[in-house]
Formats: C-alpha cells, structure tokens, sequence
C-alpha cells in the first residue's frame, strides 16, 4: 500500500524497498471548468541538482524536448497536452542505480505552458498528485496529492529525490511560483 504523504514530508525510498532502482514518478492533474478558449497545457520538468542546489549543465532540465538525462538515469516519457483521461498525465522514468555522483536531487516541477499569454493558472487545476511507482512491479510506492492551494501560481515544485548518504529519499514540496518556467529554471541555475 502506497504512502500518503503530506506538504513537507520526508520519507525513505530505497532503505524500505531494498534493491529498488528503478522507479516511475507518474504525475497528474485535472482541469477546473474553464471559459477561457485556450487549451491548458502542463508540463512535467526535471531538474537534476548538484549540491549547491543547482543544474550543472543545460542538459540535466528534462523535459519534452530534452527527454533524457546525460547520464541516462532520468527520462521523460512524452508530452500530453491536454490532461485528459484519468491516472498520470505525465511520467518521468528515473534509474536512480544509474543517477550520475554529482547529482544530490532530482527535483520534479509542473508548468503551465503560456500560463501568461492564456491567463492561466494553478487556481484552475484540480487534483494534481506526485506518486513514485517501483517500475518492475507497477506498484504504488509514495503518493502526494497537492490539494487546492494554488491560486495564482504558474508553476509548481511538487517533490524532489534526495540522496541521504548511500540511500534515497522523497521529499513532498508543493511550492507555488508565479514566474512559471522561467522562474524555476533561475532558481536552479538556468537562463531561459
């Protein structure tokens, strides 16, 4: 049975699933009745952090259109572009056996694409969740639903891996941002 965690949560991953490597974060969202007439289109981003907090290289933001990490541990399996349907929207494939040493965190983000321009934001989303899936079995492993605290946010932090000495750890974030993508990539070191 997954963990259910709440905002500021820290639980242990790999310590409690021995021989776990590979994973899939699964992320999800529904649509609030929306009179806009533009299509909402949100966007999984991973950002692979050194220890000061920060992506080394370009190449360690992943997302649609950088869907592989250098190092070949973190994937992202495709962009939806409308959320529809039920379970994960998005998912991003992490081998963490394979997670390069100068990597400290894994920090997974979702984005609304020109939240701006279309007048759009996370006060017009409803049941986003995080959840970590043991890749072999299919099962469930950590769940994190972010709730309705968002009101004029354009992007969000949901969660991030960790490294704790030898062992892995998933932290539930929930941090809002108005700046959307742009301002999630200056706070991990990038220029967009």
């Amino acid at each position: 049975m997954a963990i259910s965690l709440q905002k500021g949560q820290k639980v242990d991953l790999t310590k409690s699933n021995p021989g776990l490597t590979k994973i899939i974060i699964g992320l999800g969202w529904d649509i609030n009745k929306y009179d806009g007439g533009k299509d909402f289109d949100l966007d999984a981003s991973v950002f692979l952090l050194n220890s000061e907090g920060k992506v080394a290289d370009d190449k360690n933001f992943v997302f649609f259109n950088n869907p592989k990490s250098p190092d070949g541990s973190v994937t992202h399996t495709g962009d939806n572009l409308s959320g529809a349907g039920d379970g994960d929207d998005e998912q991003v494939k992490v081998d963490l056996a394979l997670v390069s040493s100068s990597v400290d965190k894994i920090t997974f983000g979702i984005t609304i694409h020109d939240a701006k321009e279309r007048s759009q934001n996370f006060g017009q989303v409803s049941n986003a969740f995080v959840r970590v899936v043991n890749e072999a079995s299919g099962e469930e492993i950590i769940r994190y639903d972010l709730g309705e605290d968002f009101s004029v946010e354009t992007a969000v932090v949901v969660g991030e891996l960790y490294r704790n000495n030898t062992e892995w750890k998933f932290n539930a974030i929930g941090s809002g941002y108005q700046n959307g993508l742009a301002g999630l990539c200056k706070d991990f070191g990038l220029d967009v």
